[in-house]
């Protein structure tokens, strides 16, 4: 993509690095926890989930740079993400047995049709949330090559120097070459429970943006993660693009570095049927994908199905328009399977990418 400037892959050992907290995720179907008796394991983390999407789906060299607990469902996790085909950069606590440090757990069913789904979290003692700038070192992994370092504003906003942390590896990859990303993601709950609250966060939020080629929020991230106003977003279509592009105006005029903005489009009609789109701004060029309706199994995951999918894109040189319609469709089938990871082939999401139907294939 001529907006970006992404270094042949011939020339780098690693296509896509990513920087986040991996997470274990209970998943009892669409039974309440309250009357559950049994969970699937689902292994995830936003950055980590683009890595193991570009990995399995789109055969693409990939990393996750993280904690890892010295326990079992840290020996768990690493045996997911050697499965995903994932190369691990991890810095490992040791487990006392009682308290931590730990792999955080995330409660999440997936409801039905008029009953919502409903996600808690146990978060208390995360060994991902005590990194902080020093811990990792940078040098030695982008001087093996990375095309592409990504983040997202999950993981700044779960530790006191989480977010110093993305903006040193931000600097670092800035430095070698490397193309940077970050996925918004903002939430309020989780910032109100460092100091500085909300205001620390929009002020973390725009520094890591100084450093960034590559945003990813929707209207409401833009404006409660980068402190610029806008319309009550509560209000408007969820499915109305022309306000999150009048937005792009204002980052573009605050953050002139940043050269492509995206998000995904969903109008939420029931827990188990979803309208689906997604923009693109490439540098000042406008791009919308058309309204899918998603008949939907397991929405976590989506919004990283589609930031992995257009970053696919982007990495294997195509056109801003088929970059956008490679993410919206591998998103769109991401809801189709339970868990937070890919089980799309390229093919499916390419047939899709191109107006493909859901007829049997024969």
């Amino acid at each position: 993509m001529a907006a970006l400037s992404i270094k042949p892959a011939d020339d780098c050992q690693i296509d896509f690095l990513s920087l986040g907290a991996m997470v274990h995720r209970l998943d009892p179907g669409i039974t309440p926890f309250r009357r559950a008796r049994e969970f699937a394991v689902h292994v995830s983390g936003g950055e980590y989930n683009c890595a193991a999407n570009l990995a399995s789906c789109f055969g693409q060299r990939t990393g996750i740079v993280t904690a890892m607990v010295n326990n079992g469902i840290g020996e768990l996790v690493q045996t997911r993400i050697r499965e995903m085909g994932v190369r691990p950069f991890f810095k490992h606590f040791e487990h006392d047995g009682v308290r931590g440090p730990n792999i955080a757990t995330v409660y999440s069913d997936r409801g039905h049709g008029a009953r919502a789904p409903v996600v808690f979290y146990n978060r208390a003692n995360e060994a991902a949330a005590m990194l902080k700038p020093g811990d990792i070192d940078w040098k030695s992994i982008f001087d093996q090559g990375v095309r592409w370092f990504h983040s997202g504003g999950i993981y700044a906003a779960l530790g006191e120097h989480t977010s110093d942390l993305i903006a040193e590896g931000m600097q670092a990859a800035k430095a070698a070459g490397t193309v940077t990303s970050f996925d918004l993601n903002y939430r309020a709950k989780l910032w109100a429970t460092l100091e500085g609250g909300e205001t620390k966060g929009i002020d973390m939020n725009r520094q890591i943006a100084s450093h960034l080629d590559c945003l990813i929020g929707n209207e409401e991230d833009l404006q409660k993660g980068l402190g610029f106003k806008g319309q009550d977003v509560e209000s408007k279509s969820k499915l109305d693009p022309e306000a999150f592009f009048r937005m792009i105006e204002n980052v573009k005029s605050e953050f002139p570095n940043v050269k492509v903005v995206a998000t995904t489009l969903r109008q939420v009609e029931s827990t188990s049927r979803h309208r689906w789109s997604a923009v693109l701004w490439v540098d000042g060029e406008k791009l919308t994908c058309p309204t899918m309706q998603l008949d939907v199994i397991d929405r976590i995951g989506g919004g990283d199905g589609f930031c992995s999918g257009m970053i696919y894109g982007m990495l294997a040189g195509e056109k801003p328009e088929q970059c956008l319609r490679l993410g919206w469709a591998h998103g769109a089938l991401l809801t189709t399977y339970p868990g937070d990871v890919s089980q799309a082939t390229l093919s499916e999401v390419e047939a899709l990418a191109e107006g493909g139907s859901a007829r049997v294939q024969r």
